[in-house]
């Protein structure tokens, strides 16, 4: 496509009423890329629990309410179509084929960013949050920060990688398990948890137990799981002492992918010595502390509870890797940009398995 190609309007996926699952179609602007910055045509977009929880409000942490008319996303994939000012000097050219993150830009500079730590960047614009997301067939973003991603890799799996995929290989890498270990996955066969039992397995040689509803068995063990556990069928007593029964010690990790405070509860049941216990999943309404970090039985076992935000550029670009090396495996359903409201609807139900990616020329 030549820049005289690119349309002046385009089709987006709005949040007309915030607060509620409501989805409306609409065309809109399509912007021009600023000093620094390329215009992305995007090929596809997966859809995330965290997109959900800001097109519901249901997140009580962030500073704001979402406004209506957001254009949500932020795993979106496509090809460079123009070039704004100066952004040839950061190596991208028309035709590249790049990824836009849940981190839309960062300054690069602040001390998390001195220490790669960008989810945390005290200047970041968030994609799908008070700035133009990836659920529209166009969209502008900073040619210091869009991730290359490999022409070889299908867009329905290479989409979900930049946050899905990155989220969780960051997590896990911070995890303290050695090869060979038990880590547990608790939601294990959600769109973050199918992903990071897949990376868990095949690509850094954990064992992995499991954690999820019964319908999500089949998925969670063709993942690379080598045990499931039904949640509904053990109390916050037994789920422990269920993990330990499988691995003897104890998880040297347990990695919760759920957005559920009880998930985080049981956690810590089922950590060995020196166990950790890593938070990904963001829990809707309320903040509510963890139920079993108590002072005594967190000293007594040695054990840590980490937090882990989205990855950086480089872990990013790692995760992408593994993809195209066939390492990472998951439930994929491809849809219309159409139908983004009914997914919403059946996530809102927790009735998703694996990840949804719309296909972005399809309205």
């Amino acid at each position: 496509m030549s820049t005289t190609d690119v349309p002046k309007t385009h089709k987006a996926c709005v949040y007309d009423k915030p607060g509620s699952c409501s989805i409306a179609i609409k065309d809109v602007p399509t912007p021009e890329p600023g000093p620094g910055e390329v215009l992305v045509k995007l090929t596809h977009s997966g859809v995330c629990h965290s997109d959900y929880g800001i097109m519901m409000n249901s997140w009580k942490h962030l500073p704001a309410e979402t406004q209506p008319g957001q254009i949500g996303g932020h795993e979106g994939l496509g090809h460079i179509v123009k070039l704004g000012e100066g952004s040839e000097k950061e190596g991208v050219k028309v035709g590249d084929r790049v990824g836009i993150k849940w981190v839309a830009s960062a300054c690069l500079t602040c001390p998390p960013c001195a220490e790669e730590l960008e989810g945390l960047c005290f200047n970041q614009k968030i994609s799908g949050y008070y700035t133009p997301g990836t659920f529209q067939q166009y969209v502008v973003g900073p040619a210091n920060y869009v991730t290359p991603v490999p022409e070889s890799l299908p867009g329905e799996l290479a989409a979900p990688m930049l946050c899905a995929g990155v989220t969780t290989y960051a997590a896990l890498q911070k995890c303290g398990a050695k090869k060979g270990q038990w880590i547990v996955i608790a939601g294990a066969g959600g769109g973050l948890g199918t992903v990071a039992t897949s990376i868990a397995t095949k690509g850094m040689g954990f064992r992995v137990i499991g954690i999820d509803s019964t319908q999500k068995r089949e998925s969670v063990l063709e993942a690379g799981a080598e045990h499931f556990i039904d949640v509904a069928a053990f109390d916050n007593d037994s789920i422990g002492k269920e993990v330990m029964k499988l691995t003897g010690l104890g998880a040297a990790a347990v990695i919760v992918c759920t957005a559920n405070n009880n998930a985080y509860a049981q956690a810590l049941s089922m950590l060995q010595f020196n166990g950790t216990l890593v938070c990904v999943g963001m829990p809707e309404g309320e903040q509510v502390p963890i139920a079993t970090a108590f002072p005594a039985f967190m000293v007594k076992g040695h054990y840590k509870i980490i937090g882990s935000a989205v990855g950086n550029r480089r872990e990013a670009i790692e995760t992408l890797e593994l993809a195209k090396q066939g390492i990472i495996k998951m439930p994929v359903r491809i849809v219309g940009m159409g139908e983004l409201q009914s997914v919403f609807e059946q996530m809102g139900h927790h009735g998703l398995i694996g990840r949804v990616v719309l296909d972005m020329s399809s309205v």
